[in-house]
């Protein structure tokens, strides 16, 4: 049995839209059901894919991708302007739906969230037939799939979201968590980026079995503070709450180059690729008038770290291209990592936070 204490085991559902901005555009126009699409940018302004169908995937497209790139990929790829007024309304209507299931739901986009139902007497209080149901009425009400992972915690429901992508579910129980983390690919494990997954496989780390064989010390001294973040989850094992009182600090998105990038005008194509992300993540928190401050990172060869922070609310390729000159005149040296983003101000506190602490 399910319940919410320290010795019982929670029921968590993670619900994902399939494609969402591309979903409600085929929804609202049939004739893009058998196309190739992709919600985002102009490719001739260096634009990026929001979002793209499933179709487009099949051609190697995705979300973050330029647009330019995407087209060579794909040339009768169909190039949609994101409506965020229209997506905003849906995205109400489906968290209306999750709210009558249970006042813990913790949004994470427009698209997803999480729901802690472990004290929900509906559909016999299986978080499974829960799920079953919300995924009926989000069909039948809003008109789109979305696909549902539940399991006893936050990490496992992320990915069991995954697991039967696109429309369906996937349940992964107590008793089988031990098993199911043997083989889970360490590229799964949320923070496992990229650079993380191509250190492990050369240190031959390639399974969450294999990261259980690492001790909490090995771990940290290999990965730092993530280190011990890594012990709990090859472990299968998430201590968080499902909070439906979460206060976004900041917003940001930053790359790490498989080969250093040598100036500063070698960053520029970069960095224009990561603003448009970053108005992607912006547009999708539904937060641009929260935005005290611009914030940039750089990571040089060897490893040394600066930040520059403006205070403003100004949100522009120049800012970004002006705090980039200021940050790499500090050690003028080969870059390894990019990033950028924004501190957001609470609506009821002054307090400031730092966006790279």
């Amino acid at each position: 049995m399910y319940g919410t204490s320290a010795t019982t085991t929670r029921k968590i559902i993670h619900c994902d839209c399939d494609s969402f901005y591309a979903s409600v555009e085929m929804r609202d126009n049939p004739s893009l059901l058998e196309k190739a699409i992709a919600v985002g940018g102009s490719p001739d302004q260096r634009g990026v894919i929001a979002t793209c169908n499933y179709k487009a995937r099949e051609f190697g497209l995705h979300s973050a991708m330029p647009m330019s790139q995407a087209l060579r990929a794909c040339p009768d790829l169909v190039i949609i302007r994101p409506n965020m007024e229209k997506y905003k309304n849906e995205s109400q209507k489906i968290q209306k739906i999750f709210h009558d299931y249970t006042d813990l739901v913790e949004p994470l986009s427009l698209d997803e969230a999480f729901l802690d139902v472990s004290n929900s007497d509906l559909e016999r209080g299986s978080a499974t037939l829960i799920a079953k149901s919300i995924r009926r009425r989000v069909r039948e009400e809003v008109g789109i799939t979305i696909s549902a992972g539940i399991a006893p915690n936050k990490f496992l429901a992320k990915i069991a979201s995954d697991w039967n992508k696109p429309d369906g579910q996937f349940t992964l129980i107590p008793e089988e968590i031990d098993a199911f983390m043997l083989e889970l690919p360490v590229k799964k494990i949320f923070g496992v980026g990229s650079v993380t997954a191509k250190k492990m496989h050369a240190l031959d780390l390639h399974t969450c079995k294999d990261l259980q064989t690492k001790t909490l010390p090995e771990l940290s001294k290999l990965f730092g503070k993530f280190g011990g973040r890594l012990y709990n989850l090859c472990r299968g094992q998430d201590e968080r709450p499902v909070n439906n009182n979460r206060i976004r600090k900041s917003v940001s998105t930053e790359h790490t180059f498989i080969t250093d990038l040598p100036d500063e005008g070698s960053c520029n194509t970069p960095l224009q690729v990561l603003f448009a992300d970053l108005e992607r993540r912006i547009e999708k928190s539904q937060c641009a008038d929260l935005v005290k401050a611009r914030t940039m990172k750089i990571r040089f060869s060897g490893f040394d770290t600066t930040t520059v922070s403006q205070a403003g609310q100004e949100i522009s390729p120049k800012v970004y291209r002006d705090m980039l000159k200021q940050a790499w005149s500090r050690q003028q040296k080969p870059v390894r990592l990019l990033g950028i983003g924004v501190q957001l101000k609470e609506k009821d506190s002054p307090l400031q936070s730092n966006l790279f602490e």
